[in-house]
């Protein structure tokens, strides 16, 4: 007001100035009622008046109309702050209910498992003294019959301790999966109570804590050299044992397929050890694939696309295919159906064969290069698909037209997929993770971290508990498939005799199990090839 004294003495300035004000205020206040559209009406017909005469009253009645529309509006915007508070409140107060819940629900589960773990350990300790009282019967010291071992039992409580955010994860995912299951299928709680009032759920994660805590590193056991004096190229693409696990096959860069006969190579302190059998090949190799029926016959895939059968027992060639346009990095033997056999390839193209034909008998056209395909254990109409296009596609062979389920989750190619058993499948990644897929749910169960695989093809094995591969930093990595982090790690050691600058280029290029036991074949891009342990 005290401006607006100072300037009375203009009417074409108080005009402006009321004008100004009020389209401000418009603006300001985002106002649209009738009456701010009359007020600024009927300010501008004022306005075009020839002199502009506007009196103080008049003036005072629009300011303090002004005034009591922006304390309104201020009202209303503090209004709708509060019930945005109150809207935030409420929801984090509902979700910190949900969660108070479910940690009641889990200390619930925690008590009961561990009144159930301690009545079944007094009944071993009872179990347990009634045995030594019988073999002091019979022994002259007794004392010399029962060893403590704290100290393993030490050394396993540090290495859970060390996973316990994993392990804790592990247990209460199993724990609460058991419950839902039982009231999906309308069971009772003791319905699901087995042994000693143990919840089947306990007991699946006693299993992953005793077979986690078994192992906590790799030991080598054995060592050989695959390579030769007059090739160089030492790269081992495929390491395989045979359907009895009594020979493996290596095959490479170095065009040549060796068969070894395991039981020499962990017997014989030679670390050059001679093949039993030895095939030359036209092209570099990627991939081989014994047949689990045939002990025999092998399958093997090239930088050639050619996907060729041997027979081990004659060293010849039984059945070539050649419809591959380009280099084909994976073959595979199905277990339900021996005759019958897969390949992917860098043409884009899945191709199903049979030995006892000579062209495919299913082609899968696909837009991506492929890098990897697995039959499923359990059929002969599921196929696994590893694609550069970060996904896995999963097939049923009756119905090629689109795939049954994607896989979505990597972020670079997929480089490897295996088979854990019908339901599980482990795929391996550039983007230096394994990924844990449940094929018949269709769910993404787990994530493993730990390794670096950025470019190359550096293996990957699987048993019904472990997953393996390798690295670019010259180690083997296990993980248990319940835990996403590492289990055991071994690193090769570098051949720097003859001066090589370029140790630390090499990589881990080939894994595989011996069926479901500690024990597996591993090898990296030097020519190294290593029988490693899982050991305490």
């Amino acid at each position: 007001m005290i401006v607006l004294v100072v300037i009375i003495t203009s009417p074409t300035t108080i005009s402006f100035l009321i004008f100004c004000s009020i389209s401000y205020w418009r603006e300001r206040m985002l106002v649209k009622q009738p009456r701010m559209h009359h007020l600024t009406n009927t300010f501008a017909r004022h306005y075009n008046r020839q002199g502009c005469e506007v009196s103080v009253k008049e003036l005072d009645g629009l300011l303090t109309l002004l005034a009591e529309k922006r304390r309104k509006m201020e009202q209303e915007e503090a209004e709708r702050n509060m019930r945005i508070l109150l809207d935030f409140l409420c929801s984090l107060r509902k979700q910190k209910l949900d969660e108070l819940n479910e940690i009641q629900t889990d200390l619930q589960y925690i008590k009961e498992d561990i009144n159930a773990v301690e009545r079944q350990r007094i009944e071993l300790c009872r179990a347990k003294d009634r045995c030594s009282l019988k073999l002091r019967m019979f022994a002259d010291d007794p004392n010399s019959l029962f060893v403590t071992q704290s100290g393993p039992v030490a050394s396993k409580k540090k290495w859970a301790q060390a996973q316990f955010n994993d392990l804790q994860e592990c247990y209460l995912q199993k724990r609460r999966n058991w419950v839902r299951q039982a009231y999906k299928e309308e069971e009772k709680d003791t319905d699901i109570m087995n042994r000693e009032g143990y919840n089947p759920g306990l007991e699946d994660f006693q299993s992953v804590l005793t077979n986690f805590t078994r192992y906590s590193r790799l030991r080598a056991v054995a060592e050989l050299r695959h390579g030769d004096l007059f090739h160089s190229a030492n790269i081992v693409s495929s390491i395989e044992f045979d359907r009895d696990d009594e020979l493996f096959a290596t095959a490479g860069v170095s065009r040549r397929i060796k068969i070894f006969e395991f039981s020499s190579v962990m017997n014989e302190p030679a670390d050059v050890h001679c093949p039993v059998v030895e095939m030359s090949t036209r092209s570099k190799l990627s991939c081989l694939s014994w047949n689990k029926y045939t002990k025999n016959h092998i399958a093997s895939s090239d930088y050639e696309g050619i996907v060729t059968v041997w027979d081990v027992t004659t060293r010849q060639s039984i059945m070539e295919y050649e419809e591959h346009e380009k280099r084909a990095w994976s073959v595979d033997f199905s277990r339900t159906e021996p005759s019958m056999l897969v390949s992917g390839s860098d043409d884009c193209k899945v191709k199903i064969w049979c030995t006892q034909q000579e062209a495919s008998v299913l082609n899968i056209d696909m837009k991506a290069n492929i890098c990897s395909v697995k039959y499923n254990p359990g059929s002969s109409i599921h196929v696994a698909v590893g694609s550069a296009d970060h996904h896995i596609h999963y097939y049923d062979l009756r119905n090629i037209s689109q795939p049954l389920y994607v896989f979505s989750g990597h972020r670079k190619a997929v480089s490897y997929v295996k088979f854990l058993s019908s339901n599980e499948l482990a795929s391996a990644s550039t983007d230096s993770t394994l990924r844990l897929w449940d094929v018949k749910d269709n769910l993404a169960l787990r994530t493993f971290r730990g390794h670096t695989n950025e470019k190359n093809f550096v293996g990957l094995t699987v048993n019904s508990e472990y997953i393996a591969c390798g690295s670019e930093t010259n180690e083997v990595f296990v993980y248990h498939k319940a835990i996403s982090k590492p289990a055991a790690w071994h690193r090769f050691s570098t051949d720097l005799e003859n001066g090589e600058d370029d140790a630390g280029s090499y990589f881990i290029s080939a894994v595989c199990w011996k069926s479901d036991s500690p024990t597996m074949l591993t090898a990296n891009s030097q020519g190294t090839i290593k029988v490693l342990v899982l050991a305490e």
